[in-house]
């Protein structure tokens, strides 16, 4: 290895005692990969069996927690006790690589497809008219709170070395805090403390779960989105609000969900400074930070690492052409990562077929860019 990337190789402890050795993630990935009952997929198999190889930590892909919230074609689920072996086979493909194996924990809101509702109705914190989506009840979100505290006992049953509870991306948790999405006028709403009671007691929810199981080892990570475009969305002082109550609760990372590592602050905290280090600055050390956000090459992640701002880097768009991308780097072969999508690659990189013709077909900021096609991120 190239001495100069040996700082990406350094070990972290956490506050449970747990040791990543290294400071490299694979970011969760949307890989449309899973059977249609939410277990594991063959093209699924063949997506993750390749690219945990010596990784700190390995996110899956967003896990649905309850039916009715599924956002994806071919979306795993962690529900039922009947997913239990698929569940375990998912854990066990990631640590035989040597990672810790972390489920996100996911549920879809308003932005569940309709047609994969099982027919439950689209709920969310409030209506929405455009999306089909009715304001869910009290009793149901209760169900809800309960439901990432079920697929988090899931987990801690089938292996996993812990969970990450999806905040992000305008989906259930983050639809619960963003005063655009939720309007409610309950103790669930209004207020942004009222706003915040759900992604808490989703949180309470979880570590409710490893108590249970006596597992303090077991990790568990917080990911959210630090702001919205929306007017009466989310703004940088909504989420330096949300990590001054999550930096004291027992959880072992936070991890922020950008598309640029180096974006600045839109409204709400000086927009002359990165959303980034805003968060890393506010958290003040008491939990470790996973950035994130279009990072191809080696140089590109040391970079990234060395602003201080992250104690671990998570991988996507590059994990998914260089699969073993940790390994290159630790093998002095970081000139060989490449950073475009060749669509005559014979194995299509082991993409799922859904993800490669997405792929394929659209630019878009979430997947890799395609040789000879425009691309840019999204601007958010």
């Amino acid at each position: 290895m190239n001495p100069i990337f040996s700082p990406l190789f350094q070990p972290y402890t956490l506050n449970n005692g747990v040791e990543i050795k290294n400071r490299l993630v694979v970011a969760p990935m949307t890989h449309f990969g899973s059977n249609t009952d939410g277990t594991l997929g063959e093209q699924e198999h063949r997506f993750i069996s390749n690219r945990a190889g010596d990784m700190g930590m390995f996110i899956l892909a967003a896990t649905l927690v309850q039916d009715g919230g599924k956002a994806f074609h071919g979306q795993p689920e962690a529900i039922h006790t009947s997913q239990l072996p698929s569940l375990k086979a998912t854990a066990d493909i990631i640590k035989a690589q040597g990672a810790k194996a972390i489920l996100q924990i996911h549920h879809g809101g308003k932005q569940a497809i309709t047609e994969l509702l099982n027919g439950k109705d689209k709920i969310s914190a409030s209506a929405d008219e455009e999306s089909g989506t009715r304001a869910a009840t009290i009793e149901e979100i209760h169900t809800l709170i309960d439901a990432f505290g079920n697929a988090a006992d899931l987990a801690i049953q089938a292996g996993f070395d812990g969970v990450e509870i999806h905040g992000a991306n305008n989906y259930l948790i983050q639809q619960f805090y963003s005063g655009h999405s939720n309007r409610r006028t309950d103790e669930w709403g209004g207020s942004r403390e009222n706003r915040m009671r759900f992604p808490l007691a989703v949180i309470d929810a979880v570590v409710a779960a490893k108590i249970k199981h006596q597992r303090d080892d077991f990790i568990i990570g917080y990911r959210f989105s630090p702001e919205e475009p929306e007017e009466l969305g989310l703004t940088m002082e909504d989420t330096l609000a949300l990590v001054d109550v999550l930096k004291e609760k027992p959880l072992q990372y936070l991890h922020i969900s950008l598309w640029d590592f180096y974006k600045k602050a839109r409204r709400g905290a000086d927009s002359n400074t990165a959303r980034l280090q805003l968060v890393h600055e506010r958290i003040g050390g008491k939990l470790p930070l996973i950035g994130v956000g279009n990072l191809f090459t080696a140089q590109q992640i040391l970079e990234a690492y060395q602003t201080g701002w992250a104690e671990f880097i998570a991988l996507g768009k590059t994990v998914m052409v260089n699969p073993k991308i940790a390994t290159m780097i630790l093998n002095g072969q970081e000139n060989q990562l490449i950073t475009e999508v060749d669509e005559n690659q014979a194995d299509h990189y082991g993409f799922p077929d859904f993800l490669w013709n997405a792929t394929m077909s659209a630019t878009q900021a979430w997947l890799p860019p395609v040789k000879g096609k425009p691309w840019s991120p999204l601007d958010i």
